[in-house]
């Protein structure tokens, strides 16, 4: 198994160089928060938690239904997937410059040049930390979206196609955005709830005269058939 960095090692490293900028009575007391501060970095939040998944991204009235949900889910996880390669292509970079350095500092021979790799070097170690703690909630995201995507499809619409729910999902949005609607609305907000509330009421009763004439059509070839009509 990969050893991950260990920041309180990385923190303890600074001290030395840490009364640059802090007071003696600072740097005394930064000493003593050391293991406090490692398990800050280790529990702090990254990303958002599965609480802010469930109430705030999949909000009722946002995505009012399981199909919108799901949707959304897709989406989410499939943000989270792309930025968990884009943090493994950094990793990948910093290590291989972190080496770049390492190598340089070995065949400098100025003591200031080496001074100046070596906080490239410390800089570089920090930055692994990081995209090792990102990549870490990077991966939470995505397990946890796919947990609730799976809680989400039951079967009950369809989950190959977004645009098959998107009607229905949009107009009970819409109609719960109408309801807010007041004489202190600004204008635009207004016409621009009305206007997409309207038009997604046309294209559902255009789509259901379209149906009607297909069923329609359907039952007339069918009866035709029986009489032997052709």
């Amino acid at each position: 198994m990969k050893q991950k960095k260990d920041i309180q090692k990385l923190t303890s490293q600074q001290i030395n160089h840490l009364d640059k900028v802090l007071t003696n009575e600072d740097l005394t007391l930064f000493k003593s928060l050391i293991p406090e501060l490692k398990d800050t970095w280790n529990k702090k939040q990254v990303f958002r938690t599965e609480t802010e998944m469930r109430f705030s991204v999949l909000n009722d009235a946002r995505h009012p239904t399981q199909a919108s949900k799901y949707w959304q889910c897709v989406r989410e996880q499939n943000t989270h997937f792309n930025q968990l390669l884009e943090t493994s292509f950094k990793a990948r970079k910093v290590a291989i410059e972190l080496e770049q350095v390492k190598r340089k500092f070995e065949e400098e021979t100025d003591d200031l040049e080496k001074e100046l790799l070596k906080i490239d070097i410390e800089q570089k170690i920090f930055a692994q930390a990081t995209l090792e703690l990102q990549a870490k909630h990077r991966m939470r995201e995505v397990a946890t979206w796919s947990k609730i995507k799976k809680e989400l499809d039951k079967g009950k619409f369809n989950t190959k196609d977004p645009n098959i729910h998107q009607l229905d999902s949009y107009h009970q949005q819409y109609v719960i955005k109408s309801k807010s609607l007041n004489q202190f609305t600004a204008p635009e907000a207004s016409f621009n709830i009305i206007g997409q509330l309207s038009t997604i009421a046309r294209i559902k009763n255009e789509n259901n005269t379209i149906e009607n004439k297909r069923n329609l059509t359907k039952k007339i070839s069918k009866k035709n058939n029986i009489n032997g009509i052709t």
